[in-house]
Parts: C-alpha cells; structure tokens; sequence
C-alpha cells in the first residue's frame, strides 16, 4: 500500500496562495484492504515533522477527497505534513512529506509601491543592487507589477511563470506571488535585482469593443512593489522592499499589448539611469494587494513547424499542424536595421495567409535587428495560431521557429482513445481547446480581440474539462473573480469574468455559471469545499433573477443569449446568431435549475460531518451568511437547513410556472424545437417524457438526423438521446461528417473546435469574420458525452469525487474499439471495449481502492447489473442484437441516406435512390415499391440487400 498525489486546496506543495483553513486531499494504491478504515495527518514546523503544530489523531471521519484542518497559520510559513491511512484489509501506510507555504496574509508590506516615467514608450526595468550576508537559509521574494512583470536576479529569470500576476479585476484586487530565491541569492554578495514590466490586460487595451488605439481599462502607469524577506542560518532575518532608491533602465521593448503584439528595437540607444518614485498614496491605496489565487501560467508543449509553405501569394508561412496558444521562438541574424515582422493566423484561405478573422487584433511581432543572431521570443503577450508568416528574413529555414504552448499547469489525467481515426482526432481537438483556452481565465477563444472569461462557455465545458484535467484550483480562481464581479452588482453575474466594465445586466446560461460550475465541481472532486465557498455567490444569483423576476418586468422579458449560434432561427443566414428556442423558456427553465441547485447544496452542507465545516463557512462567497451563522456548528447546520427548504419551495414555484406556461394538459410543449425538447427531457420538467422523446426524434429525423442545437442544446442532445436509450442515434451524431457536426470540421482540417458549425463552409472558405473563431471549446463539450458513453464512466451525486461510478460503456461497431483511463479523485478508473465481431464484445474494467462501480449493460444479452468492487474485472458478452445495422429492402430510405457507409454503396450500385422523394424516404424501398404497384421479386430483394454486404 502506498498513498500519492497528497494535496493541500488541490494544490501539489503549493507557496503563497490565498489560505486561510487547508483543504487535504490524497490517492491510497495497491492495498489490499477496499475501503479506508482510518487516516491521521499531522503538520509540523520541519520536514523530518518533530515540530508538530497539528494532528488530527487516527480518525474515522478524515475523507481522502476533503479534509479541511481548522488550524491557525502564521505569515510566511511553510509547514510539511504527512497522512498515515489504515484500510479494511489490516493495510497501513505513511505518505512521503509534502509541504505548503503561508503567504505574507495580514503581514504588513514593508516594501511600497513604486513607478516612472510611465510616457516614455521603451518598457521600464526595476532595478535593485542587494547586499546580503552569507550563509543563506531562506530567502522569498513577494512580488507584483503592473501591468505584468519578469523578475531577474542575476540575469536569471526568477521562476518559470509567464503573464504575472494574470488577469483579474485590478480594481477590485491585485494579486502578487512568492518566490523561493534562496538559491538564486546565494550565488553572489551584490546580486542585482531587476524587474521588467510590460502593458498586459492592465495597461493595455481589453475587451471585444476595443481597438488598437483605445485606452486601457484599468490604468495608465507601470507600477511594481517587492519585499524579499531572507533569513540567515544565526537566526537573524533580513527585509528589502522597494523605495525611491530603486533606479529604472529602458529596455528594448516599444509596445507590447494582449492583443496587438510585441516590438522590439535592438537598435536603441542606452537611455539615462532613471530614479523610481513612489506612487502617489491616493493611487497606491486603490491597489489592493492579495495573496495568489491563479495557479502558475507555464510553458508546456514545443512545436517544430510541419512545414514552411510558399503560398500562392508569394508568403513564406511556417504550418505548426496544430492549432495552439502561446509565444515562438524564432532565430535571426539579419543586418543591423533589418526590420523581422512576424504575423499569425488560424487557418489558411486559398493557399495563402489569412488573419481577417482577428478582427481588430493585430497579433504581431516587430523587430529590428542589431546585426547579431538573436533567438527573439515575446515577453509580454500571447497568439492563438497555427500558421505564421514571417518578413524581414532572409534564407528562412524551417528550423528557425519553435510554437511555444503556453497556457495554466492543469494537469492532463483524462486518456480516451478509440479505433477511429477521425474520433480520435476530435478528442485531441477538444482537448487543445481547452489548454488554448485555459490561460489563467477560461477563455472563449485566443486568437482575436476577445479572449475573455465568458461563463456560457465556461460552464457548458466544465465537465468535459474534469474529465480531461485536474482544474480544481483553476476553477477555483475564476470563480473567486465571479464572486468579486457579483460583488458589485447586486448579485447579478457579468457576461464575461473579469468584466473589465463590459459584463452586461446578467441572463440566463451565462449568469448561471454561479450554480451550475461549483456544482459541477463538487460532483467531479467531492469536496464540499467548493460548495462552501460558493454558496453566497450562488444564492446571491438566484436572488438577483427573483428581484427582476418580481420587481423588474420579469425574467423572461430581459435580455438573453438564448441557445447561441444554433442553426434553427428562421431567419437564417450565415451571420445568424440567435437560435429558434424562446429565450424566456430557456431562461425559466435555468432560474429553476439554479434555484434546485442551491436548494441541493445546502442539503449536502447541513448534512456534512460538524467537524468538516467551519463556524463561518456559511456565509459563502460575498458575505452574505445566513442569520446566526458562525455561532455553532448546530446553527450553521440549522441555517444550511433553512436556505435548502427556502430554494426547493422557489425552484417548486419555478417548476410549476413552467407547466402552465410551455406545456398543454396532454403534455405537449409549445417550444417545438430540438433544444426545446432537449431541456424538458434533461430537466425532468414533463410528465411525458415519451411523447417528448418521440417530439425530439422527429425533429431529428426531420433534419436527416443531425442537430441544429446552439450553445445551450449542443451540450445536452446527446446526454438526454442515451438516456432514453437512442444511443445509436447519439452515435451518429458524433460520427456525422457532413454540415453540421465535429467531424465535418475535422474533414476540414480542424484541430480544435470551432465557434460556429458554419465557421467554413465545405469548400473550406471562411464563412464570416464579424464573429468567427476556430478555436472555442464551448461545442467541445460533447466530449463528457463521449467520457459517459464510449467510455462508460459516469459520477453519482450521492457518492461525487467518483467514489462510486456508473459503468455503462456503450459498444460502437464502427469505432471498434475505445481504452479510457482517467486519475480521478479517488484513483485511476479504467474501462476499455473491443468489438470481436456483430455479436460480442471484450470489455475490461478496473475499479480503484476506497471505490465501487454499478456496471450496467443494457445491450449485453444475459447480463444483469452488478457491483464492483475494487479491483480489475474481465469479461467476454453476447449482444442482443448485432451491433452493426443490417441493411435491407426494408430499412428506411432516410436511414439509408444519413449513413456514410450505406450512401457509398447506394452511389455505386444503385444511385436512383438518391432521388427518392423526401415524403416516402420513412419507408424501405420494398415498401415503397408495393405501394407503386410494383412488388419487388425475390431475385431483386437478394439483390438489393447484397449491395451493402461489402460495408
């Protein structure tokens, strides 16, 4: 037995982030018992854990997914701990130490904020020459700048983050970092100190209305404070903030912006020495410091360019073969003056470069050559690109440019791979989406004047990203942000997060990212943590809905987004952004999911053991605790209680103004669209759950089986068909390759997921560029459908954190096969299928310790469900039914015609089919020819159904 992956707020040996009780969370392998019996951890002082500061005893109520430690920390600490598990089995085992470190929390600054000349254009460096004693034990710089910054000691860059201190509300809060330089300080008696500055979403322009010109949003001067805190092995400390004695040099970096670029002059002349001066107290007072709360922004993958192409054009355009956000690295060596310009775009259009889409984004570099070989890199922004165009260079090679991914350090722990080539690739494509999107805040697209946090987006793809990623403390972050937006205006949610003073009024999807994400979350990790958290914020939205809802003209008379980018407004055209489901239906029906929601979460906090939840934690997000919260444990539990009964009676009203508002007596709904019937199933908001089915699948058929659902649908459709037990018509929406759908993209060349399903159309021109992006991960989202369907791996809410899981993998003849392995919460879940032939299926599960699984196989002839227990599990199954459809006389024209493989053979051997009119295709053509008056013959029936034996 051993125990691994030992967390403190989801976090691995995490320095200076926001912490006021830890979080402990841990993985127990190879035991022999099944279930945890017992667990103690224990923090100290030191690392071989003699100076214990906590300990826990051994005790029965300590959850591997969640343990919150109510111990009082100290400033500019780091503590080590340990957990010791026993199990059922008579097992026990000790983790290694790990450790997590305090940041300055209320310690007050000694250093002070510091500026310059913020009109001179040439970026600022921050300057400092130390003097520090020897025998160096510790030493920790805390540090921010604005609008981002690089710390050097030595010329050595300070950590391996890009983008600090990130994007966030400036207004509101201003995060700094904590850096271990003991070793970076120990090199030298005079080291120098130097931090760079750039504009970033600070001082530079943010937002989807903005232009290259515009101003920033939140401040016009550069600005850093720093404290390096050092202590020697006699015990003495030492303190060095910034002041007025600090100097500032000009570095080569002209202009730098998210969105525009980069340009780098290494003609400049040496500028005099500056001296930094304080920021004005009205002005530093406005900043207000915190301890980090985003998890590290760092260098991941290295692209090698698949080809440099000569376009039609006359360009010379590196291909990186993969959509990506990040930098580059490029080699040169031209003469002195020589000016490089490096362009970037998503695709290509005819052969040649293109970037219309951008917008008014420029996403360029500029440099200027000082006659030497430089490998030139961006500091101070980020592209979303595959291709690259350079000018400026002379004997370009192939070998001269690296694409640099740069996005947060969510760690990959989701592997699904199937036998189909073209699924395969949109899996890859889902999850390049969300590491393009998941720089620091999760964005809705990269590349153009956007990439901002909008929660639609956002909280369609939560789930899919969990099944991906451990993206707890990534999550976590975004919605502390939502919690300080909400903050400022009564409760409702911003559009986008943080605003930068652009959110909107709030509506429904978008707004209801406050409920449905920490649900979400809660349900993939199972630690209730996030519930706690949250649970303010979470209210505060369902209470801003029933203000406008009672006192503001209605809910469903706002303005709102409604089943965005769907392809089933009437209107239609290329540009049609609005679907055809009401808006007021979709808004109703998520004010009653939310308010459900709220109801739920407090159930599970008033439920939760009394030691696991501390006196305050009630008071959620924005302070608004409920009445007495804080004065026991048993009121907490009262008050949890009472929100939980006061939210069910409003989702209950909710639910009723629904039926008799969208449903007939006999059941019928008046939305008569996909996403319409999508809602009602998912939902549960219909007594007649199979006439609305039967609704849903008309309207699909009606389309030749394929979707016309939007933001709000797309997510869903596929979920409620294999809940109803349409799996194979979930399946040929996933392996669908003509308008609309994923692979249809793919046929395309996609390696991400695009915005709109007519993003191009099928001669691969670019469809629109007012609002046109090839790297959005929103309709990525089918992929939790795939993780609970081809894998088969579904959580319980009863039992979240994947503690217990429903196994339901449903075969695919023509995938064939799929392995899925995923590190979840509680261990590595592994479910993989092969398909032997029309009739039997290989299946392979492994159910990790501390878990159990409820296999489920519907399709398994002579297989009932049963329960798994930890452990590795094999099994061979006869299907009911053959797998693969048989194609005959009789099988529905439409059928035929919706399947790639049947419309081959039709085109090959009988092609007449294809003019079958549209009102007799529900019929077999055996049918169809009765009713001609011209029966088929037994020689023609064999005839016909040889055609498709070849497929």
């Amino acid at each position: 037995m051993k125990i691994v992956d030992c967390r403190v707020n989801h976090m691995v040996n995490p320095i200076g982030f926001a912490m006021s009780e830890p979080v402990f969370s841990y993985v127990i392998q190879e035991a022999k018992g099944k279930r945890q019996s017992a667990a103690q951890i224990r923090v100290a002082l030191d690392p071989g854990m003699v100076q214990i500061v906590a300990d826990t005893g051994k005790s029965e109520e300590i959850d591997s997914l969640g343990y919150k430690l109510c111990m009082e920390l100290t400033p500019c600490t780091r503590y080590y701990w340990t957990v010791t598990a026993w199990t059922d089995g008579g097992d026990e085992a000790a983790s290694e130490v790990s450790y997590f470190e305090t940041a300055k929390m209320e310690q007050p600054w000694t250093g002070r904020w510091i500026t310059c000349n913020s009109d001179e254009p040439r970026h600022p460096i921050f300057c400092r020459e130390l003097t520090v004693g020897s025998q160096i034990i510790n030493a920790r710089l805390y540090i921010s700048g604005l609008g981002l910054y690089v710390a050097y000691i030595n010329d050595e860059r300070v950590g391996n983050e890009y983008l600090t201190p990130f994007c966030n509300d400036y207004d509101e809060w201003v995060q700094y970092q904590t850096y271990d330089v003991t070793e970076l300080l120990k090199s030298e008696e005079k080291p120098l100190l130097a931090v760079e500055l750039g504009n970033g979403w600070y001082k530079g322009r943010f937002g989807f209305d903005t232009f290259p010109d515009s101003d920033p949003v939140y401040g016009t001067t550069w600005k850093m404070i720093a404290e390096l805190q050092i202590t020697y092995a006699d015990g003495r400390t030492e303190v060095i903030g910034t002041d007025d004695s600090w100097s500032v040099v000009r570095s080569n970096i002209t202009a730098s912006s998210i969105y525009d670029g980069e340009h780098r002059d290494d003609t400049l002349p040496e500028l005099p020495v500056e001296q930094a001066v304080y920021l004005p107290e009205e002005e530093a007072a406005k900043l207000h410091l915190e301890a980090r709360r985003s998890i590290p922004v760092l260098e991941h993958e290295l692209l090698r360019p698949v080809a440099l192409i000569d376009t039609p054009a006359g360009e010379k355009v590196f291909d990186l073969g993969q959509n990506m956000t990040g930098i580059f690295r490029l080699r040169v060596h031209e003469p002195a003056g020589t000016k490089v310009h490096v362009q970037v775009g998503e695709v290509l259009q005819e052969g040649n470069f293109y970037r219309d889409n951008l917008r008014s984004a420029l996403a360029e570099y500029w440099y200027v050559s000082d006659g030497e070989e430089h490998v030139i890199e961006p500091q101070f922004t980020f592209y979303g690109y595959r291709y690259a165009k350079g000018e400026g260079i002379s004997n370009l090679s192939i070998d001269d440019f690296t694409g640099v991914a740069v996005y947060s350090d969510v760690t990959v722990r989701g592997s699904l791979h199937t036998g189909h080539a073209k699924v395969n690739q949109l899996l890859s494509n889902i999850l390049w989406g969300e590491k393009d999107n998941f720089l620091d805040v999760p964005t809705d697209c990269p590349q153009r004047d956007e990439r901002m946090g909008w929660t639609a987006d956002t909280q369609v793809f939560v789930p899919t990203a969990l099944y991906f990623t451990d993206a707890y403390a990534f999550y976590s972050k975004f919605l502390y942000d939502l919690r300080r937006e909400q903050a400022q205006i009564n409760g409702s949610v911003p559009f986008v997060v943080p605003s930068a003073g652009r959110g909107g009024a709030g509506c429904s999807v978008w707004g209801d990212a406050a409920t449905i994400m920490p649900w979400a979350i809660y349900q993939y990790y199972g630690d209730r943590t996030i519930l706690e958290d949250c649970l303010g914020s979470m209210k505060a939205w369902v209470d801003y809905i029933h203000d406008v809802e009672v006192n503001k003209g209605g809910w469903g008379n706002q303005f709102h987004f409604g089943d965005w980018l769907a392809l089933d407004n009437p209107a239609g055209g290329v540009d049609q952004v609005k679907g055809g489901t009401e808006d007021a239906f979709i808004a109703y029906v998520y004010y009653y999911f939310s308010a459900d929601i709220v109801s739920r979460a407090a159930g599970i906090l008033a439920d939760a053991p009394q030691n696991s939840v501390s006196g305050d934690a009630a008071a959620g997000g924005n302070g608004s605790a409920p009445d007495g919260a804080g004065t026991g444990q048993e009121k907490v539990s009262a008050d949890y209680r009472s929100i939980e009964t006061q939210y069910r009676a409003l989702a209950d009203e909710v639910y009723q103004y629904i039926q008799d508002e969208y449903f007939t007596p006999n059941g019928r709904l008046a939305i008569n669209t996909q996403t319409g019937y999508v809602l009602a199933l998912y939902y549960n908001l219909t007594q007649h759950k199979d006439k609305a089915l039967q609704s849903l699948l008309d309207l699909i058929h009606a389309k030749k089986n394929k979707f016309v659902t939007g933001f709000v649908g797309t997510p869903l459709i596929q979920k409620v068909l294999s809940a109803n037990g349409q799996d194979e018509l979930a399946y040929k929406l996933l392996l669908n390759e003509e308008f609309p759908g994923w692979l249809y993209e793919i046929n395309l060349g996609a390696t991400t997921v695009w915005e709109r399903w007519n993003s191009m159309d099928e001669n691969g021109k670019v469809s629109s560029t007012g609002m046109n992006s090839f790297n959005h991960y929103a309709y990525g989202s089918v992929g939790e459908w795939m993780w609970q369907t081809i894998a088969g791996i579904q959580t319980s809410l009863e039992t979240p954190g994947f503690r217990k899981v429903f196994l339901r993998p449903v075969p695919n003849y023509t995938i064939g096969t799929a392995d899925a392995a995923i590190d979840s919460p509680v261990g590595t879940w592994k479910v993989s299928w092969d398909v032997l032939d029309l009739n039997h299926v290989h299946l392979q599960v492994e159910v990790p310790f501390g878990a159990s699984a409820l296999l489920e196989l519907p399709w398994a002839a002579d297989f009932t469900d049963r329960e798994l227990e930890p452990g590795s599990y094999e099994f061979v199954l006869e299907t009911k039914k053959p797998l693969k459809t048989i194609f005959t006389v009789d099988t529905p024209i439409e059928e035929l015609l919706s399947d790639p493989l049947a419309v081959q053979a039709i085109a090959k051997h009988k092609p007449e089919l294809f003019q079958t009119p549209t009102m007799v295709q529900r019929f077999g053509v055996r049918k169809i020819a009765e009713q001609y008056g011209r029966p088929m013959s037994e020689e023609d029936i064999r005839a016909f159904n040889a055609m498709f034996e070849e497929i």
